[in-house]
């Protein structure tokens, strides 16, 4: 009785899949092989300039805070999305981060419009914060995978990499996508920020200096393969 029992539940198992054909399933293959690979171009390829400061919209933390909540009473939960632009330098891969004053480092991204689709609001994000003032000085952003989803369970500083089981509604949802540059691009930072390429080495584990978000990115970029490429 228990062999027919294990026998049916194979067979139903095994009516469910749809065998591929070779060549599609070797087509499959490369093609998530190809989406581990980044390809990072030396810092030196890129040029920078300036434009117009980006002033934020709050001067402390309670401040935002205190913001997010009336938002959260007008539209519900926070959609917030980051991007991590590679560059490298040594042969090692660095993060550009925004550094606001001589301390607060963020990744450039922001909040998302309600209803808006989240690869073109960090499209939107990333030109706001650093393309030119002209439609040929924009970077062509071609956003990749989504690393990481954190989790704001209340109106505090404190984020996490799931959604605690007893929060129904949670406050905000913040995704952290690859995004891909070309071999040359043109970035232009407000006057009022700086510009950082971060090494992997320095953020790994670097909660005090860059906050939880931002020091595990070297382990949720730990399934890539960096392609380093000198021109």
């Amino acid at each position: 009785m228990f062999y027919m029992m294990h026998k049916e539940r194979k067979e139903a198992t095994t009516s469910l899949q749809s065998p591929l054909d070779p060549g599609e399933s070797k087509q499959k293959e490369r093609e998530m092989a190809m989406s581990q690979i980044v390809n990072t171009y030396p810092l030196s390829n890129y040029s920078f300039g300036t434009k117009e400061p980006k002033l934020e919209k709050d001067t402390s933390v309670a401040d935002r805070l205190a913001r997010m909540k009336i938002n959260y009473m007008k539209e519900g939960m926070r959609t917030s999305v980051d991007a991590i632009l590679l560059v490298q330098e040594h042969n090692h891969p660095h993060i550009l981060l925004l550094q606001i004053g001589n301390t607060f480092c963020k990744l450039p991204g922001g909040r998302l419009k309600p209803g808006e689709n989240e690869v073109e609001g960090l499209k939107r994000k990333l030109t706001s914060k650093l393309g030119g003032n002209s439609a040929g000085l924009v970077p062509d952003w071609k956003v990749g995978e989504c690393v990481a989803t954190w989790w704001r369970p209340n109106f505090e500083t404190m984020m996490y990499p799931y959604c605690p089981p007893h929060i129904t509604k949670p406050k905000e949802c913040k995704r952290l996508y690859v995004v891909h540059l070309s071999e040359k691009e043109y970035f232009a930072v407000p006057k009022n920020l700086k510009l950082l390429a971060v090494p992997l080495f320095e953020l790994y584990d670097n909660v005090q200096r860059y906050g939880p978000v931002i020091s595990t990115i070297p382990q949720q970029l730990s399934r890539f393969h960096f392609n380093m490429i000198s021109s």
